[in-house]
């Protein structure tokens, strides 16, 4: 259809980077193409951290879950949701903060979702490839440590960029007619057509791993949700600032 749609499109996680550098210039392309996503009301409530030493980069590789590529990757980026300089500019002008709501808690989280999401595409664009890492959450107090995020500040997901070296076939989303709706809710058929992508999924899988993995996007879904999901984040984000009203 055009180049942007194509781009778009062809996304996949990239794990494995080639031993090349990023130059400084298109890096700073990535990050203002990343401020260039929309944002709440001007809010701009999200932080970029470039993580370069790289005993840090070990340490938040072994607290994501020992994800190597967080290591080898040329750079790991960690967007950060930021309330913080929002207290600032409310102390500048003299005005106390409303601190602790769920809605600035929402608002920050989707204005980081945005400017990552921004980050990936325009890196993309230029020939990268990069992989998004929720593992930071696993262990977020102390990579908010590793990072000295003050308080009002919570690291969201980090990103590794890189060239790639190796090219993972796409894996298929699930039906557009299931997450595509028009005026309501209509889950009538949704159940027989997620059972149908099953199929492909499992078909991917076992393509991918020559057979030693079959399981399906339901088994996946259904084993990652029958257990607490990251129970300590409610007590983290609070001491952080955050979900207090």
């Amino acid at each position: 259809m055009n180049e942007t749609i194509n781009l778009l499109k062809s996304h996949k996680s990239i794990r494995k980077f080639k031993d090349q550098p990023i130059d400084d210039e298109k890096l700073k392309a990535i990050v203002e193409c990343a401020q260039s996503a929309a944002t709440s009301s001007y809010i701009q409530a999200y932080t970029i951290i470039s993580v370069k030493d790289i005993d840090n980069r070990k340490k938040i590789a072994y607290l994501s879950g020992e994800q190597s590529y967080i290591e080898q990757c040329p750079i790991f980026l960690v967007f950060c949701a930021d309330l913080n300089r929002a207290k600032t500019s409310c102390e500048v002008d003299n005005v106390t903060m409303a601190e602790g709501y769920t809605e600035s808690f929402i608002v920050a989280t989707v204005d980081t979702a945005l400017a990552a999401q921004n980050a990936l595409i325009a890196a993309e664009s230029l020939g990268l490839g990069g992989v998004y890492i929720g593992g930071v959450r696993n262990n977020p107090s102390q990579i908010s440590e590793i990072l000295r995020l003050p308080y009002g500040v919570y690291p969201v997901f980090g990103v590794c960029l890189g060239y790639p070296n190796h090219n993972p076939e796409k894996k298929e989303r699930l039906p557009i007619d299931v997450v595509f709706k028009t005026d309501v809710y209509n889950v009538n058929g949704d159940a027989e057509k997620i059972e149908e992508y099953d199929i492909h999924i499992k078909d991917y899988y076992e393509r991918r791993t020559k057979g030693k993995r079959l399981d399906t996007w339901t088994n996946q879904i259904s084993s990652q949700m029958k257990v607490p999901q990251r129970p300590h984040m409610k007590e983290f984000l609070e001491g952080k600032g955050f979900l207090k009203k």
